[in-house]
């Protein structure tokens, strides 16, 4: 069974002449332990699809599948608590709080689902050596720089152990050997933490580090690709990128 799956998922935004369909009938499956990154340009869907598969968001029509069952019919504390335990997410921003350090920052997910100060930290820990971040356990963000930042969102998506990391163009921020660096790490948390990594992304060199690449076109899947590995990897990427 797919870990996740959209059965004719649409969201529209809008009424009348104002309105807006950000999705028209999206069909997708992903695997336990896939890397797929979805692309497109501006405007066609990429972070609705993500916010939608990520709860954040309910779909207008259609259904949101994870592990079989259909988030967009669960109530608001139902949500909430999957999102808590089966997610992670890592934004563009980083979106961690400037007078917590690295290590409050990280635990923050399992704080706020009620876990013990201590066994928190620890975990934190855990996870923040894992992304290389083990001598800067007690800096503030402002103490770090951007590529270090996005480390430490990453532990912080990883803390509760989720099935699931949602990115949201979490090199978009970055330069570019900071960006590589974070692609290499979310190649490993598929690779060697099995979890499942779904990324939007607009750069190619950094979806040609994903499995799979969807492309989406003024709402709608356009192309749907398996990457090869080695060193063609990104040649096919880019030939799919022109064609687009």
């Amino acid at each position: 069974m797919a870990l996740i799956q959209t059965q004719d998922l649409l969201k529209v935004y809008g009424s009348g002449e104002a309105t807006l369909t950000a999705l028209n009938r999206v069909n997708i499956q992903i695997n336990a332990g896939n890397f797929v990154a979805v692309m497109g340009p501006s405007g066609c869907g990429k972070s609705t699809l993500l916010n939608l598969i990520g709860g954040l968001d309910r779909p207008s029509g259609g259904s949101v599948l994870m592990d079989g069952v259909d988030i967009a019919k669960l109530d608001d504390a139902k949500m909430t608590e999957m999102r808590r335990r089966k997610i992670g997410f890592v934004f563009q921003f980083f979106n961690l709080i400037p007078v917590l350090n690295a290590i409050e920052n990280a635990a923050l997910p399992l704080t706020l689902n009620g876990t013990n100060s201590n066994h928190a930290k620890e975990k934190a820990k855990e996870w923040l050596s894992k992304v290389g971040l083990d001598k800067r356990l007690t800096s503030y963000p402002d103490q770090l720089s951007a590529g270090q930042q996005q480390r430490v969102a990453i532990a912080r998506a990883l803390v509760a152990d989720p099935t699931l990391v949602l990115a949201d163009e979490p090199t978009g921020n970055l330069d570019s050997r900071s960006a590589d660096d974070v692609a290499s790490l979310l190649r490993k948390v598929a690779d060697e933490w099995n979890r499942t990594v779904l990324m939007v992304t607009h750069d190619p060199r950094i979806a040609a580090y994903a499995d799979r690449i969807i492309f989406l076109k003024d709402g709608a899947v356009e192309d749907d690709t398996w990457l090869a590995h080695g060193s063609i990897k990104a040649r096919i990427l880019k030939e799919k990128v022109d064609a687009q």
